[in-house]
């Protein structure tokens, strides 16, 4: 399976005609906020891949029309929410940012920590049924201390580091951390999760695990593309 991660930068060579060309074979597009409905639309329409998407803190002042994006052909918004697809991936998002001046999509450490657990019934289900609790985990904000930035607006999130070394999902994929050197670090290794800034785009392959497939999950996740 292919992933086509998106954020925070609309990038004019994936408005292209020629989007199909240069992504084949996408099965699935991850929004992980800050980018207008538009964009996202044209995206997910020209790679006729489904949209799972999460807001950022931006979100508010951006053109977004929800009702076009659930149509194209599916948009699904993760906030809160987690979704089995059709192949037994497993993937579940908390949007908006840490506070830092009352804006759209701008919660406290503890009103994350109230959208995390509010998750937590679901993947202690999911282990059950499944066998483990989480694939993929979306947000816009960074965890706490894994690639987020010292500044009030950019820290990570104290229950999203809880939730990635808790339940221990082979991606965490964010946004909201702009990256302006080819150099930068955009990705590290927390216990078996991947975790990854999407800041303009990455393209992934990955292998949804077979129900009951046991820890670690070395050789299913592979960086494909990146771009900035």
């Amino acid at each position: 399976m292919k992933l086509l991660a998106v954020s925070d930068v609309e990038l004019p060579f994936l408005w292209s005609s020629q989007l199909k060309e240069r992504f084949q074979d996408i099965d699935r597009v991850i929004s992980c906020g800050d980018l207008s409905s538009e964009y996202l639309a044209y995206i997910s329409d020209a790679l006729n891949a489904p949209l799972y998407y999460v807001f950022g803190n931006h979100q508010g002042p951006l053109p977004f029309d929800e009702e076009r994006v659930r149509k194209i052909p599916q948009g699904i918004n993760l906030d809160q929410q987690c979704v089995v697809d059709e192949t037994g991936l497993i993937i579940a998002g908390v949007q908006g940012s840490l506070r830092y001046n009352y804006g759209h999509y701008q919660n406290t450490q503890f009103q994350m920590w109230l959208k995390v657990l509010a998750l937590v019934p679901t993947l202690l289900n999911n282990k059950l049924k499944y066998g483990r609790y989480l694939d993929v985990f979306v947000s816009h904000a960074p965890a706490w201390q894994l690639l987020d930035a010292r500044d009030w607006a950019h820290r990570g999130s104290k229950a999203f580091r809880w939730l990635i070394e808790t339940f221990e999902p082979m991606l965490h994929i964010f946004g909201h951390i702009h990256i302006y050197r080819q150099d930068a670090k955009f990705q590290m290794n927390v216990k078996h999760a991947t975790v990854m800034n999407a800041c303009g785009f990455r393209e992934l392959e990955i292998i949804p695990p077979r129900k009951g497939y046991a820890y670690p999950r070395s050789g299913m996740l592979r960086l494909v593309r990146k771009g900035f």
